[in-house]
């Protein structure tokens, strides 16, 4: 019997490039969307689910296990992205942003566990971002989620290992994906003192998007820990000089690496 894969997010982007890319190697997979009506042609079955609906997930959770009798790997990809100096956006896209990128997310696991602990075994692999390393300027809030979420994982392995339950974080840099299409843009403001710059990094990371890699990278990277007895924590996968800017942090003082970034950015 195959084993069953769970990914959120399916429906685009990196969570469909994984999700076609296990099914082809024969795994049983589902993903899932909002609106997966609006998917009929999904080489991958898709059921609804909205992260920022608890409801919606145990619904999702309870479909999959009806269907498969279990749920082996759960690969929380759902995400948005979300840019603007972090004063002028409205705290309202913050809290969404978190709602997705962090707390959906969480709220995934805890609707799984109680199936993969009954199984005795399981897999749980979170979508963060290499972003999430570093406080990004104008991608702050972005930043904070995923690398909130990186955290989180470290903790959820600890608590969770006398169950035979895995958890590891992937973080990929920037791919060819459809995310700045998806992604909140706070305006850039005549006249504000953020104009210029943020105008210029905006259109720097839309650039970087829109030159990225193939997201089979990712799709690969996540066959690679399926397959692996006991995963690492962290994972990356990118550019080389976008891995190595988290090495860069680590050894760098935080003034040198700061700037850096200026630097990166035209600031």
């Amino acid at each position: 019997m195959s084993k069953v894969v769970l990914i959120t997010g399916g429906s685009s982007g990196i969570g469909k490039s994984i999700g076609e890319f296990l099914s082809q190697k024969g795994y049983t997979v589902y993903g899932t969307s909002r609106s997966p009506e609006r998917y009929p042609d999904s080489k991958i079955k898709l059921v609804a689910l909205d992260v920022a609906d608890i409801n919606s997930i145990d619904n999702a959770i309870k479909t999959v296990v009806e269907q498969s009798e279990k749920i082996d790997i759960l690969i929380n990809n759902a995400g948005a992205g979300i840019t603007g100096p972090i004063e002028e956006i409205p705290n309202e896209e913050i809290k969404r942003n978190f709602e997705t990128n962090l707390f959906g997310p969480i709220n995934v696991i805890k609707a799984v566990l109680p199936q993969m602990r009954k199984q005795n075994s399981g897999l749980i692999i979170n979508v963060t971002s290499i972003a999430g390393y570093m406080g990004l300027p104008y991608r702050g809030i972005y930043s904070a989620s995923k690398g909130a979420l990186e955290l989180i994982t470290e903790a959820f392995r600890m608590e969770i290992r006398d169950f035979n339950i895995h958890m590891t974080n992937v973080a990929p840099g920037d791919f060819a994906t459809n995310i700045a299409a998806g992604r909140y843009h706070a305006p850039v403001v005549k006249g504000s003192p953020y104009e210029k710059k943020y105008g210029n990094v905006l259109k720097a990371i839309d650039d970087d998007v829109d030159s990225g890699g193939d997201p089979i990278m990712v799709s690969e990277m996540i066959y690679k820990i399926i397959n692996t007895k006991t995963p690492k924590i962290h994972y990356k996968v990118g550019a080389f000089m976008q891995k190595f800017s988290i090495v860069l942090k680590r050894i760098l003082p935080d003034k040198v690496y700061e700037k850096l970034l200026l630097n990166h950015y035209k600031l």
